[in-house]
Protein backbone atom coordinates (compact mmCIF):
# COMPACT_ATOMS: atom_id res chain seq x y z
CA UNK A 1 0.00 0.00 0.00
CA UNK A 2 2.81 2.37 0.92
CA UNK A 3 4.57 1.48 -2.34
CA UNK A 4 1.43 2.26 -4.33
CA UNK A 5 1.06 5.63 -2.63
CA UNK A 6 4.69 6.46 -3.33
CA UNK A 7 4.32 5.65 -7.03
CA UNK A 8 0.98 7.47 -7.52
CA UNK A 9 2.33 11.06 -7.54
CA UNK A 10 5.00 10.10 -10.10
CA UNK A 11 2.39 8.53 -12.38
CA UNK A 12 0.10 11.54 -12.09
CA UNK A 13 3.00 13.86 -12.88
CA UNK A 14 3.94 11.81 -15.97
CA UNK A 15 0.37 11.87 -17.22
CA UNK A 16 0.11 15.58 -16.56
CA UNK A 17 3.02 16.70 -18.76
CA UNK A 18 1.89 19.66 -20.87
CA UNK A 19 1.10 19.53 -23.71
CA UNK A 20 0.19 15.90 -24.38
CA UNK A 21 -2.44 16.58 -27.07
CA UNK A 22 -3.08 19.29 -29.73
CA UNK A 23 -3.60 22.89 -28.58
CA UNK A 24 -6.13 25.23 -30.16
CA UNK A 25 -5.49 28.96 -30.69
CA UNK A 26 -8.78 30.78 -31.25
CA UNK A 27 -8.45 33.90 -33.38
CA UNK A 28 -11.18 36.61 -33.53
CA UNK A 29 -10.50 37.31 -37.23
CA UNK A 30 -10.95 35.56 -40.57
CA UNK A 31 -8.23 33.76 -42.48
CA UNK A 32 -5.58 35.64 -44.44
CA UNK A 33 -5.23 38.79 -42.33
CA UNK A 34 -2.11 39.97 -40.53
CA UNK A 35 -3.12 38.45 -37.17
CA UNK A 36 -3.99 35.15 -38.85
CA UNK A 37 -0.67 34.92 -40.73
CA UNK A 38 1.29 35.82 -37.59
CA UNK A 39 -0.63 33.32 -35.44
CA UNK A 40 -0.01 30.51 -37.95
CA UNK A 41 3.69 31.33 -38.09
CA UNK A 42 3.96 31.20 -34.29
CA UNK A 43 1.73 28.09 -34.06
CA UNK A 44 3.98 26.21 -36.47
CA UNK A 45 7.08 27.00 -34.42
CA UNK A 46 5.34 26.15 -31.12
CA UNK A 47 4.33 22.78 -32.62
CA UNK A 48 7.98 22.06 -33.42
CA UNK A 49 9.20 23.19 -30.01
CA UNK A 50 6.61 21.50 -27.76
CA UNK A 51 5.96 18.38 -29.83
CA UNK A 52 2.19 18.80 -30.19
CA UNK A 53 0.18 20.49 -32.93
CA UNK A 54 -0.89 24.09 -32.27
CA UNK A 55 -3.93 24.70 -34.47
CA UNK A 56 -5.30 28.14 -35.36
CA UNK A 57 -9.11 28.32 -35.40
CA UNK A 58 -10.66 31.39 -37.03
CA UNK A 59 -13.74 32.58 -35.17
CA UNK A 60 -14.53 36.14 -36.33
CA UNK A 61 -17.28 38.23 -34.78
CA UNK A 62 -18.00 41.72 -33.50
CA UNK A 63 -15.67 42.80 -30.72
CA UNK A 64 -14.05 39.37 -30.55
CA UNK A 65 -17.08 38.19 -28.56
CA UNK A 66 -17.59 34.93 -30.50
CA UNK A 67 -13.95 33.89 -30.13
CA UNK A 68 -13.78 34.85 -26.44
CA UNK A 69 -16.92 32.85 -25.65
CA UNK A 70 -15.52 29.79 -27.43
CA UNK A 71 -12.40 29.92 -25.26
CA UNK A 72 -14.16 30.68 -21.97
CA UNK A 73 -16.58 27.80 -22.50
CA UNK A 74 -13.61 25.41 -22.74
CA UNK A 75 -11.77 23.86 -19.77
CA UNK A 76 -9.04 26.03 -18.23
CA UNK A 77 -6.35 23.46 -18.98
CA UNK A 78 -4.19 25.21 -21.57
CA UNK A 79 -5.56 23.34 -24.58
CA UNK A 80 -7.83 26.12 -25.81
CA UNK A 81 -6.17 29.54 -25.91
CA UNK A 82 -7.33 32.97 -27.04
CA UNK A 83 -5.53 35.47 -29.20
CA UNK A 84 -6.53 38.86 -27.83
CA UNK A 85 -5.52 42.16 -29.40
CA UNK A 86 -5.64 45.88 -28.75
CA UNK A 87 -9.06 45.53 -30.42
CA UNK A 88 -10.15 43.66 -27.29
CA UNK A 89 -9.24 46.74 -25.26
CA UNK A 90 -11.16 48.94 -27.72
CA UNK A 91 -14.24 46.71 -27.38
CA UNK A 92 -14.51 47.40 -23.65
CA UNK A 93 -15.20 51.08 -24.37
CA UNK A 94 -17.12 50.48 -27.59
CA UNK A 95 -19.79 48.07 -26.32
CA UNK A 96 -22.36 48.90 -23.66
CA UNK A 97 -21.72 45.54 -22.04
CA UNK A 98 -19.37 42.80 -23.12
CA UNK A 99 -20.36 39.27 -22.06
CA UNK A 100 -16.85 38.82 -20.65
CA UNK A 101 -14.23 40.81 -18.77
CA UNK A 102 -10.89 40.49 -20.60
CA UNK A 103 -8.93 41.38 -17.44
CA UNK A 104 -10.71 39.06 -15.00
CA UNK A 105 -11.78 36.20 -17.24
CA UNK A 106 -8.44 35.59 -18.96
CA UNK A 107 -4.94 34.75 -17.73
CA UNK A 108 -2.17 36.44 -19.74
CA UNK A 109 0.51 34.27 -21.38
CA UNK A 110 2.67 36.45 -23.64
CA UNK A 111 2.56 39.10 -26.31
CA UNK A 112 3.06 37.87 -29.86
CA UNK A 113 3.66 41.00 -31.91
CA UNK A 114 3.48 44.79 -31.95
CA UNK A 115 2.70 46.96 -34.97
CA UNK A 116 2.13 50.59 -35.90
CA UNK A 117 -0.47 52.54 -37.79
CA UNK A 118 0.94 54.28 -40.85
CA UNK A 119 -0.39 57.66 -41.97
CA UNK A 120 -0.06 58.06 -45.74
CA UNK A 121 -0.81 60.70 -48.33
CA UNK A 122 -1.06 60.31 -52.10
CA UNK A 123 2.18 60.77 -54.02
CA UNK A 124 0.14 62.78 -56.54
CA UNK A 125 -1.37 65.04 -53.88
CA UNK A 126 -0.17 68.34 -52.41
CA UNK A 127 0.76 67.01 -48.93
CA UNK A 128 4.25 65.53 -48.89
CA UNK A 129 4.71 65.62 -45.10
CA UNK A 130 2.51 65.39 -42.04
CA UNK A 131 3.39 69.01 -41.28
CA UNK A 132 1.97 69.99 -44.70
CA UNK A 133 -1.31 68.24 -43.88
CA UNK A 134 -1.56 69.72 -40.37
CA UNK A 135 -0.81 73.23 -41.66
CA UNK A 136 -3.52 72.96 -44.34
CA UNK A 137 -6.01 71.54 -41.83
CA UNK A 138 -5.44 74.46 -39.48
CA UNK A 139 -5.72 76.98 -42.32
CA UNK A 140 -9.07 75.57 -43.49
CA UNK A 141 -10.79 73.74 -40.60
CA UNK A 142 -13.22 71.00 -41.55
CA UNK A 143 -12.23 70.80 -45.21
CA UNK A 144 -9.73 67.91 -45.25
CA UNK A 145 -10.71 64.24 -45.03
CA UNK A 146 -8.84 61.43 -43.28
CA UNK A 147 -9.80 57.90 -44.36
CA UNK A 148 -9.92 54.77 -42.19
CA UNK A 149 -11.88 51.55 -42.03
CA UNK A 150 -15.03 51.28 -39.91
CA UNK A 151 -15.85 53.52 -36.95
CA UNK A 152 -14.52 51.97 -33.75
CA UNK A 153 -11.68 50.10 -35.47
CA UNK A 154 -8.11 50.58 -34.25
CA UNK A 155 -7.37 52.61 -37.39
CA UNK A 156 -10.42 54.81 -36.90
CA UNK A 157 -9.75 55.47 -33.22
CA UNK A 158 -6.08 56.10 -33.97
CA UNK A 159 -7.20 58.79 -36.40
CA UNK A 160 -9.51 60.27 -33.77
CA UNK A 161 -6.62 60.42 -31.30
CA UNK A 162 -4.38 62.06 -33.94
CA UNK A 163 -7.04 64.68 -34.63
CA UNK A 164 -7.08 65.47 -30.92
CA UNK A 165 -3.32 65.54 -30.27
CA UNK A 166 -2.57 67.53 -33.45
CA UNK A 167 -5.31 70.02 -32.56
CA UNK A 168 -6.93 69.94 -36.00
CA UNK A 169 -10.47 69.85 -37.34
CA UNK A 170 -10.63 67.23 -40.10
CA UNK A 171 -13.43 64.90 -41.20
CA UNK A 172 -12.70 61.25 -40.46
CA UNK A 173 -14.32 59.19 -43.21
CA UNK A 174 -14.95 55.49 -42.42
CA UNK A 175 -14.90 52.92 -45.25
CA UNK A 176 -15.91 49.27 -45.16
CA UNK A 177 -12.57 47.82 -46.25
CA UNK A 178 -8.90 48.77 -46.40
CA UNK A 179 -9.04 48.55 -50.20
CA UNK A 180 -11.79 51.16 -50.32
CA UNK A 181 -9.76 53.49 -48.08
CA UNK A 182 -6.83 53.35 -50.49
CA UNK A 183 -9.00 53.87 -53.56
CA UNK A 184 -10.47 56.91 -51.79
CA UNK A 185 -6.97 58.25 -51.23
CA UNK A 186 -6.00 57.75 -54.87
CA UNK A 187 -9.17 59.55 -55.98
CA UNK A 188 -8.55 62.40 -53.53
CA UNK A 189 -11.86 61.64 -51.76
CA UNK A 190 -9.64 61.64 -48.67
CA UNK A 191 -6.36 63.51 -48.41
CA UNK A 192 -4.73 61.18 -45.89
CA UNK A 193 -5.32 57.63 -44.67
CA UNK A 194 -4.42 55.68 -41.54
CA UNK A 195 -3.82 51.97 -42.07
CA UNK A 196 -1.55 49.09 -41.12
CA UNK A 197 1.55 48.31 -43.16
CA UNK A 198 0.31 45.00 -44.60
CA UNK A 199 -2.59 46.75 -46.37
CA UNK A 200 -0.34 49.60 -47.58
CA UNK A 201 2.70 47.61 -48.64
CA UNK A 202 1.81 47.27 -52.33
CA UNK A 203 1.02 50.96 -52.71
CA UNK A 204 4.13 51.99 -50.79
CA UNK A 205 6.36 49.72 -52.89
CA UNK A 206 4.79 51.18 -56.05
CA UNK A 207 5.44 54.72 -54.73
CA UNK A 208 1.70 55.55 -54.91
CA UNK A 209 1.67 56.64 -51.27
CA UNK A 210 3.99 58.65 -49.03
CA UNK A 211 4.39 57.40 -45.44
CA UNK A 212 4.22 60.73 -43.57
CA UNK A 213 4.06 59.34 -40.04
CA UNK A 214 4.16 56.12 -38.03
CA UNK A 215 2.25 55.76 -34.78
CA UNK A 216 4.80 54.13 -32.48
CA UNK A 217 7.26 55.60 -30.00
CA UNK A 218 10.17 54.93 -32.37
CA UNK A 219 10.63 54.81 -36.13
CA UNK A 220 9.47 51.61 -37.82
CA UNK A 221 12.34 49.35 -38.96
CA UNK A 222 10.52 48.57 -42.20
CA UNK A 223 10.00 52.30 -43.00
CA UNK A 224 13.24 53.88 -41.77
CA UNK A 225 12.66 57.13 -43.68
CA UNK A 226 9.28 57.85 -42.11
CA UNK A 227 9.15 59.93 -38.91
CA UNK A 228 6.88 59.09 -36.00
CA UNK A 229 3.71 61.19 -35.83
CA UNK A 230 5.07 62.83 -32.68
CA UNK A 231 8.36 63.72 -34.41
CA UNK A 232 6.43 65.10 -37.39
CA UNK A 233 4.43 67.56 -35.28
CA UNK A 234 1.35 65.52 -34.44
CA UNK A 235 1.49 66.26 -30.71
CA UNK A 236 1.82 63.74 -27.89
CA UNK A 237 0.62 60.85 -30.06
CA UNK A 238 1.41 57.16 -29.68
CA UNK A 239 -0.56 54.13 -30.83
CA UNK A 240 0.93 50.65 -30.67
CA UNK A 241 -1.30 47.80 -31.76
CA UNK A 242 -0.58 44.30 -30.50
CA UNK A 243 -1.72 40.72 -30.40
CA UNK A 244 -1.11 38.26 -27.59
CA UNK A 245 -1.99 34.83 -26.25
CA UNK A 246 -4.25 34.52 -23.21
CA UNK A 247 -5.70 31.46 -21.48
CA UNK A 248 -8.96 31.14 -19.53
CA UNK A 249 -8.61 32.34 -15.93
CA UNK A 250 -7.79 29.42 -13.67
CA UNK A 251 -5.36 27.78 -16.09
CA UNK A 252 -2.59 26.14 -14.02
CA UNK A 253 0.47 28.34 -13.44
CA UNK A 254 2.88 25.64 -14.62
CA UNK A 255 1.04 25.48 -17.97
CA UNK A 256 1.30 29.26 -18.34
CA UNK A 257 5.04 29.01 -17.60
CA UNK A 258 5.58 26.34 -20.27
CA UNK A 259 3.70 28.40 -22.85
CA UNK A 260 5.39 31.67 -21.90
CA UNK A 261 8.89 30.19 -22.12
CA UNK A 262 8.18 28.53 -25.47
CA UNK A 263 6.59 31.66 -26.94
CA UNK A 264 9.46 33.91 -25.93
CA UNK A 265 11.94 31.48 -27.49
CA UNK A 266 9.92 31.20 -30.70
CA UNK A 267 9.44 34.96 -31.01
CA UNK A 268 13.20 35.50 -30.61
CA UNK A 269 13.86 33.21 -33.60
CA UNK A 270 15.48 35.28 -36.43
CA UNK A 271 13.34 33.54 -39.06
CA UNK A 272 10.12 34.39 -37.21
CA UNK A 273 11.28 37.98 -36.70
CA UNK A 274 12.14 38.37 -40.39
CA UNK A 275 8.83 36.98 -41.65
CA UNK A 276 6.85 39.07 -39.16
CA UNK A 277 8.72 42.25 -40.10
CA UNK A 278 7.73 41.73 -43.74
CA UNK A 279 4.16 42.24 -42.51
CA UNK A 280 5.13 45.30 -40.48
CA UNK A 281 5.08 43.42 -37.17
CA UNK A 282 7.74 43.35 -34.47
CA UNK A 283 7.64 39.78 -33.19
CA UNK A 284 8.25 40.04 -29.47
CA UNK A 285 7.35 38.02 -26.40
CA UNK A 286 6.67 39.37 -22.92
CA UNK A 287 6.06 38.32 -19.35
CA UNK A 288 2.41 37.66 -18.47
CA UNK A 289 2.38 40.79 -16.30
CA UNK A 290 3.69 43.02 -19.11
CA UNK A 291 0.91 42.10 -21.53
CA UNK A 292 -1.69 42.31 -18.76
CA UNK A 293 -0.50 45.85 -17.96
CA UNK A 294 -0.69 46.77 -21.66
CA UNK A 295 -4.27 45.46 -21.86
CA UNK A 296 -5.35 47.48 -18.82
CA UNK A 297 -3.64 50.66 -20.07
CA UNK A 298 -5.21 50.35 -23.51
CA UNK A 299 -8.69 49.81 -22.05
CA UNK A 300 -8.36 53.12 -20.20
CA UNK A 301 -6.80 54.91 -23.19
CA UNK A 302 -9.33 53.86 -25.84
CA UNK A 303 -12.35 54.26 -23.58
CA UNK A 304 -11.31 57.92 -23.18
CA UNK A 305 -10.82 58.35 -26.96
CA UNK A 306 -14.24 56.82 -27.69
CA UNK A 307 -15.93 59.09 -25.15
CA UNK A 308 -14.19 62.22 -26.43
CA UNK A 309 -14.98 61.40 -30.06
CA UNK A 310 -18.64 60.86 -29.21
CA UNK A 311 -18.68 57.43 -30.86
CA UNK A 312 -22.00 55.72 -30.16
CA UNK A 313 -21.70 52.56 -28.09
CA UNK A 314 -23.06 49.34 -29.52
Amino acid sequence: MVGALAIAPLTAHAQGKYPDKPVKLVLPFGAGGVADITARLVAEKLSEKLGQRFVVENNPGAGGITAARAVLQSPADGYTLAILTNGTAVSVGLFNKLPFDPVKDFAPVSSMGYFDLIFVTSADGPYKTLADFIKAAKAKPGTLNLGTIAAGSSQNLGAELFKSTAGIDVVIVPFKTSGEVLVGLERNDVQMAAEFYAALRGGLDAKKFIPVGTSGVKKADYLPGAPTVKEAGGGNFEVTSWNAVFAPAGTPTDVIKVLNKAMNEVLADPDVKKKALELGIEAKGSTPQEIQDRLKADIAKWSAVIEKAGIQKR
